[in-house]
């Protein structure tokens, strides 16, 4: 590794952190569409760079970038879920814990501890990162893809039992709207539903999971008290390093298990740890999303299979550079560590600049704006279809209030399809059924996947 590769790495991995900062930001621009779009366009951006950088330097370069920008949308996409309440894929969950607080006065003590549980949650995925490609090189893969369907069940199992601990009425209806939040999972994701807007093809999930998650908060807050409290600065470290360590664990199984997403992982983490703090929650939370993204990378290395946007991103533009404990993926890995700082810093500044205006606006015109403004980028990104998938999830996404029950039980959205598909696919690799690709968390769709939104071959990651 020469001291020109690095530095270019290390350039390219800050340049990558502006870039997931910003489609961290912004509700509805997901990292993977700035990814795609270098991926397409890298052939330019090769012929105008090798002039300053050799050719080899340049394909390690871009994929730097890609994977920097990825990991610190993973840090700073925890700030419009807790002052605007328009959810990412992966933190949907923490939207109702980061409200909380942010009604308290308390929004930054939920930015500053997704800040260290995706700081913890980071350090320690490049840590395991190669003990971990050694293992998963070997016969633990196989191990991994059989277990798959059973470890599905244990996560619906323990989501829905957490409910029956309340009570029998509470516990049938948490079933309830587990089975009625799949099935909608489901007929998104296997229905041919057009989700082309004029900015072209968009993913079915964008308006799936913001209509569970994000618009029944938002519309709450929109007949709520007028004024936002006065927000604190917080305290500089208000969880400490464990819940983020919690989360390492299950960021593990949701980064290794096919349809264990992060949103799920999240979910299991809630039901087991119970944590009563909504600011270790949303820690927890935290590592667990950062985790899956560091270790799509190390999928990537060992299998050639991208489990997120931004994994197949690298793929198309460094082939097999990346494969096995190469030159390129180590790199990656520092590209990782320098997003993680990176990624630290910009998630604080982003959430005191949000923090200090949040208390100068009118709340419930705040949470209308932001209304107005989520639904025209449905409408952008996925088109009348889109609009129309948001609006069925809204009202679904209200059961939880109705009932009682707490709103992770939606996330049978995602992991009650995943169950189908893998049995089947499980039935499939027996010679027992026909084919069914498995449907993963919308980081993993891209645009022009095979077969309906969100539904990829089993081996093709999409």
């Amino acid at each position: 590794m020469d001291p020109v590769t690095i530095a270019a790495v290390v350039a390219f991995s800050l340049a990558g952190s502006l870039m997931g900062t910003f489609s961290g930001m912004v509700p509805g621009i997901h990292v993977n569409t700035l990814a795609a779009l270098m991926a397409a366009t890298f052939p330019a951006m090769a012929s105008g760079l090798s002039g300053f950088l050799p050719d080899g330097t340049v394909t390690v370069a871009v994929c730097c970038c890609m994977m920097a920008a990825g990991v610190v949308h993973s840090f700073v996409d925890f700030v419009p879920s807790v002052f605007l309440g328009a959810p990412d894929s992966e933190d949907a969950v923490s939207v109702m814990p980061g409200h909380r607080l942010l009604l308290e006065g308390r929004g930054m003590d939920a930015v500053r501890a997704a800040a260290i549980g995706s700081l913890v949650g980071c350090s320690a995925a490049v840590l395991l990162s190669i003990p971990l490609h050694y293992a998963m090189s070997g016969s633990m893969g196989a191990v991994v893809e059989n277990v798959t369907p059973y470890v599905l069940a244990v996560a619906a199992f323990v989501l829905v039992s957490s409910e029956f601990r309340k009570g029998v009425r509470t516990g049938l209806f948490g079933l309830a709207a587990f089975l009625v939040s799949g099935c909608l999972g489901y007929a998104c994701m296997t229905l041919p539903i057009p989700c082309t807007g004029v900015l072209g093809e968009g993913s079915v999930l964008f308006p799936l999971l913001t209509g569970l998650f994000g618009f029944p908060v938002m519309l709450s807050s929109a007949r709520g008290k007028g004024r936002m409290p006065n927000q604190s600065e917080g305290r500089e470290d208000p969880v400490g390093p464990v819940p983020g360590l919690a989360g390492v664990v299950t960021g593990c199984i949701a980064g290794w298990f096919p349809g264990i997403t992060s949103t799920v992982g999240a979910s299991m983490a809630a039901c087991v740890l119970s944590e009563s703090r909504p600011e270790r929650y949303i820690a927890t939370v935290a590592s667990i999303g950062t985790v899956t993204s560091v270790l799509a990378l190390v999928t990537l290395s060992v299998s050639g299979s991208g489990r997120t946007g931004v994994a197949l991103a690298i793929a198309d533009v460094a082939g097999d550079a990346v494969s096995g404990m190469s030159e390129t993926f180590l790199l990656l890995l520092l590209a990782t560590a320098v997003a993680s700082l990176a990624g630290y810093y910009l998630t604080i500044r982003a959430g005191s600049l949000m923090s200090a205006m949040v208390s100068r606006v009118d709340v419930r015109n705040l949470n209308r704006a932001v209304i107005g403004l989520v639904s025209a980028l449905i409408l952008l990104l996925t088109g009348p279809f889109g609009l129309a998938v948001a609006l069925f999830s809204t009202v679904v996404g209200f059961l939880p209030d109705a009932g009682g029950v707490n709103r992770v039980v939606l996330c049978g959205s995602l992991l009650l399809p995943v169950m189908m598909f893998s049995l089947r696919s499980l039935e499939l690799r027996l010679g027992l059924g026909h084919e069914l690709g498995v449907v993963h968390d919308e980081p993993l769709v891209l645009p022009g996947a095979d077969g309906p939104a969100g539904v990829g071959d089993l081996h093709r990651e999409d």
